[in-house]
């Protein structure tokens, strides 16, 4: 501004005063703001960071708080004959959500086979007379939705099938009967809860003759000639027409009154141990067993674990194992870097060559070798985080020595040097938080790197952490590996959690780092 701009301002903005005299007697404060605080200031002000930093606060409280939730089952809780089920959840199936269902084109066969489960549940007296339609009232009724049918092409030498694409089948459900040995007084037992529950267990067994399409499948109750059902209408194997009043012609076998046989005598020497070959209702058999119905908030894995505590476990481990080594790495790589940076010379020369010999190793024939000659000692676990560890703090050791020696020429390293401070005051208390946003940007950006590692030798098998008790995020994916098109929920879960992790982590990484960033203290955006 030159003098003629000062000589268009009017007089009146002007206030005369005397000297010595306060236009306003209001204190203006100027408080000391801590490190920390300031830190904070900036970090939240990063929107990207923050949300990466909720979702990571999410994804643990899901780790952790989920054991705690699920209360009907555990982690180790297995069922063989529910394995790759979707999710279900009896509170979400009324409104078509989590309901177990998956989409499938059926053949006229298999569509009668699905339907027959339904029919075959409420006919547990054996009579043979319950039609299509009352089957697909059914509770146990697997088929949900029912296309109408359309003819294939005409191939030569082959009659047109009918095929019905789009139906919706509930796959719980659909494991329908099987058959079982049980001891005597396990069948007593049945027969007891099944009293008290109102709800039937043990169904007619099936006879093995001609009309038997499969002898070792429980859900072909009825008759059939050359794969085709019999109905009681014709009495021969038909095209089924799939009308509400179709009743198909049953196979079960009858002792010499007609009556319907429920066991047969399958070994043992006692009453005690007499072992019976019975036919059982799956999804009643799994209520008589456990005492509720089968709920899986994911779904169910490739073996039959809960894939939601599986996942929990998965991430608990990861989170553990990645956090437990960026912790001891940042203790040991600071320590030795602050050495290197400090002292120099001689010193930071002998260091170095140490730590390039170390990093000079493949980290995959460290990991190869602890897994190959510790982990039968100590566990795989154990054996993983000392590989981890056994190298894994040279990279924070470089930034530290790095960081050092970018301060320890400074003005104030230098006052406090010829005020007599301590070398390691003067490393603690004066370089070292200069180094801090760094550091610990460097710590937790190994967060994300130990995860994805961890994941990919699980996956690839070169560390085994998949039992009963433990598994991973990579031992998830690798038994998804090959049938995810199948059954995509079990890629789907531990793909997206581990993305998550991922990008979350980098982007709270790069939040922290402009956060505990000295040269930006006190900067406004």
């Amino acid at each position: 501004m030159n003098n003629a701009d000062y000589n268009n301002i009017p007089k009146d903005k002007f206030v005369l005063v005397n000297a010595g005299q306060r236009l306003t007697d209001k204190k203006f404060e100027d408080k000391p703001i801590g490190y920390f605080r300031d830190a904070w200031i900036r970090f939240r002000k990063n929107k990207g960071s923050i949300v990466a930093a909720i979702i990571i606060l999410l994804i643990v409280l899901y780790a952790f708080l989920t054991p705690l939730f699920i209360t009907t089952h555990s982690a180790t809780f297995l069922d063989a004959y529910y394995a790759k089920k979707p999710a279900r959840l009896m509170s979400l199936a009324k409104a078509g959500m989590s309901d177990g269902t998956v989409t499938r084109t059926f053949a006229e066969g298999g569509l009668v086979k699905a339907l027959g489960i339904g029919v075959a549940a409420e006919d547990w007296t054996g009579t043979g007379k319950v039609t299509i339609a009352q089957g697909k009232e059914s509770y146990y009724q697997p088929m949900k939705k029912i296309t109408e049918g359309t003819l294939t092409a005409e191939i030569k030498g082959a009659k047109p099938k009918m095929v019905y694409q789009n139906c919706k089948i509930e796959t719980y459900l659909e494991v329908g009967f099987m058959y079982k040995s049980v001891e005597q007084s396990e069948y007593a037992r049945i027969r007891e809860w099944e009293e008290q529950t109102g709800l039937h267990v043990l169904y007619p067994l099936i006879a093995k003759n001609e009309y038997t399409q499969d002898v070792n499948d429980a859900n072909y109750w009825y008759k059939t000639v050359k794969g085709n059902p019999v109905t009681t209408k014709s009495g021969t194997a038909v095209q089924v027409s799939l009308s509400d009043d179709l009743v198909l012609e049953d196979n079960y076998k009858r002792d010499e009154n007609g009556d319907p046989v429920y066991y047969e005598y399958a070994g043992g020497g006692d009453h005690a141990t007499a072992q019976y070959k019975v036919r059982v209702l799956y999804y009643n058999y799994y209520r008589y067993l456990n005492g509720f119905e089968p709920e899986y908030l994911f779904g169910t894995d490739s073996q039959g674990y809960d894939l939601a505590l599986r996942l929990a476990g998965g991430l608990r481990l990861s989170l553990l194992l990645a956090v437990s080594i960026s912790a001891i790495n940042l203790v040991i790589g600071a320590i030795y870097g602050a050495i290197e940076g400090y002292y120099g010379g001689a010193v930071d020369l002998i260091l170095e060559r140490i730590a390039d010999i170390l990093y000079d190793v493949p980290f995959i024939v460290v990991v190869t070798l602890f897994q190959i000659h510790l982990a039968s000692k100590v566990g795989p676990i154990p054996s993983l985080l000392f590989a981890f560890i056994s190298t894994g703090w040279i990279g924070m050791a470089a930034r530290t020595r790095t960081q050092f020696y970018r301060f320890k020429g400074q003005e104030y390293v230098l006052a406090a040097r010829t005020l007599g401070a301590k070398d390691w005051r003067i490393i603690w208390k004066h370089i070292f938080p200069n180094s801090l946003g760094t550091i610990i940007t460097s710590a937790v950006l190994v967060i994300p790197g130990v995860i994805s590692t961890e994941s990919m030798l699980s996956y690839l098998g070169i560390v085994k952490l998949g039992n009963s008790t433990t598994t991973s995020l990579g031992t998830l994916l690798s038994d998804a590996a090959g049938i995810w098109t199948n059954y995509p929920h079990l890629l789907l879960y531990p793909a997206l959690v581990l993305s998550l992790l991922m990008i979350c982590f980098n982007l709270f990484g790069n939040g922290l780092r402009d956060a505990f960033n000295p040269s930006l203290r006190g900067v406004e955006d």
